[in-house]
């Protein structure tokens, strides 16, 4: 979807006031800083039309395949009315109650058992509204695999609704909503900082608990969520980067999250090793700029090792200049490490600029960068305060950010991918201030999601073999994390 379109009406939502900020009361009780209100858009037509637009598009976008669409009472009934007559796509109407005269019917319109229905919603917190609306029609005969919502607040419905086999597709996220009016100078960075932190510190979904009726039901406020989600299924989640979806998809195919450092200095060796231990891993991780015998030749035959053994090129490059010169690092010199590598990674300490002059090269060509969160060496100054606006920085650019460098989990947000470097199976450290922690405590203990290895495997009597021990290790780490929140997490949770 194109991006200017999505900025351009949540301008339009904030100019018409359907998007305020104060301390308001939502359905579930909870109290929230911010609001959003599309009720006002029957004033609007022309915003009308454009969401009705938007929404079309989206399901083209994602191929759905539906027979009927069905707009949840009463806000995305005018929507789903709009998208019906403008497409000639049959419309149902859900009632949300019947009536005791006429025909009593809590769907109106024609109902073909068997039919697949397309649900259509302006605002989710939880889900509860959509999920409420499937079961009606679930009781008609007819089947519901996707929804589209105009609004996510990203508290949890998409984790929700794809427990229950619904995938959701948001038109606006709630953090790409807060980019865009702070940009245009609609609210303060305060505004938006309280709003972020709410978000993120109020998650409505915990596969623990249900209601009496099956339903996931509302939280109370809570610092940390125990939420997880299988690699699969993060992988087919809407908002998750199609490289960081393709990587999770790796890792599930090959029971691996393990990312070797391939940290040597000729060409021959580090294909030799590409090769050798290639099927083990879901990520080759280089520093081309310490081979001494670096050719174009080289980068074609990795890619092709890439593509025999089925992982990934992440080049450790750690970009950390301004846009412009970060943009010719990438694509040109010597290396032209955009033709080659799925993955790169930058400093922070530039600011934004150091990902949009990557993006603008390695966007179109589908790759994804990684930002340093935080560092194994010792005395690292990736911390605190810098962390979190790394986190902030990945947030506002997820269009080409696909996760971290760190210690341990630092967003709960499941599209983002956290990789932990310097893991040993023994902890402890080097002369040069490097720290080792072993797979599990990096896997189970701290939350992150890929452990790069490179010493303990580089120097290893039998290299493939300690790659395997490393590569069960993690992987058995990730098997117990998902064993604490049920088997049902540990399969991919979407239903065709």
């Amino acid at each position: 979807m194109d991006n200017s379109n999505t900025d351009s009406l949540i301008l339009k939502l904030h100019d018409v006031n359907a998007v305020k900020f104060g301390e308001y009361k939502l359905k579930s009780g909870m109290m929230t800083p911010i609001y959003i209100d599309l009720r006002v858009m029957v004033s609007h037509p022309n915003l009308m039309n454009q969401l009705s637009s938007l929404i079309y598009q989206r399901a083209l976008e994602e191929d759905l395949k539906f027979n009927s669409l069905c707009g949840v009472p009463y806000t995305a009934l005018p929507l789903a009315t709009i998208v019906s007559s403008t497409h000639e796509l049959p419309m149902l109407i859900r009632r949300k109650e019947a009536k005791d005269y006429g025909t009593k019917c809590l769907v109106e319109g024609t109902v073909h058992k068997g039919d697949t229905c397309l649900i259509i919603e302006d605002t989710v917190t939880s889900g509860a509204s959509i999920l409420e609306t499937a079961e009606v029609l679930y009781k008609e005969g007819l089947k519901v695999t996707d929804a589209i919502v105009v609004m996510d607040r990203e508290q949890g419905a998409v984790e929700m609704l794809a427990s229950k086999g619904i995938r959701l597709h948001p038109i606006i996220s709630m953090f790409k909503l807060l980019n865009v009016l702070l940009a245009a100078k609609c609210i303060n960075d305060q505004t938006a900082q309280s709003v972020r932190k709410f978000i993120l510190d109020n998650n409505t979904f915990s596969p623990k608990e249900e209601n009496g009726n099956g339903v996931p039901s509302a939280k109370k406020p809570c610092k940390e969520q125990n939420l997880e989600l299988s690699y699969a299924a993060r992988a087919r989640l809407p908002n998750t980067h199609s490289l960081a979806s393709k990587l999770l998809s790796i890792m599930e195919e090959k029971q691996s999250n393990l990312c070797l450092s391939a940290d040597v200095t000729t060409s021959e060796e580090l294909l030799q090793l590409a090769d050798s231990i290639g099927p083990k891993i879901c990520l080759l991780k280089t520093h081309v700029d310490i081979l001494k015998d670096y050719s174009a030749a080289f980068s074609q035959k990795l890619q092709c090792l890439a593509e025999k053994h089925n992982f990934l090129i992440f080049e450790d490059r750690k970009f950390a200049d301004i846009g412009n010169t970060v943009k010719h690092q990438y694509e040109g010199g010597l290396y032209q490490i955009s033709s080659w590598s799925h993955i790169v990674n930058a400093h922070a300490v530039p600011g934004p600029g150091v990902v949009k002059g990557l993006s603008a090269v390695g966007k179109p060509l589908g790759r994804g960068c990684l930002l340093i969160a935080q560092m194994s060496s010792q005395g690292s100054l990736a911390t605190g305060e810098y962390t979190n606006a790394v986190v902030k920085m990945a947030e506002e650019q997820s269009d080409f950010v696909i996760g971290f460098i760190c210690g341990s989990k630092i967003t709960k947000r499941p599209e983002f991918i956290h990789m932990t470097p310097g893991v040993q199976m023994k902890t402890g450290g080097d002369m040069l201030g490097q720290q080792y922690t072993t797979p599990e405590d990096v896997i189970y203990t701290k939350g992150s999601d890929i452990i790069i290895v490179g010493r303990g495997i580089l120097e290893a009597p039998d290299r493939l073999e300690f790659a395997e021990l490393y590569r069960k290790s993690g992987w058995e780490a990730y098997s117990k994390r998902l064993g604490q929140f049920g088997q049902e997490f540990r399969d991919d949770v979407y239903v065709s």
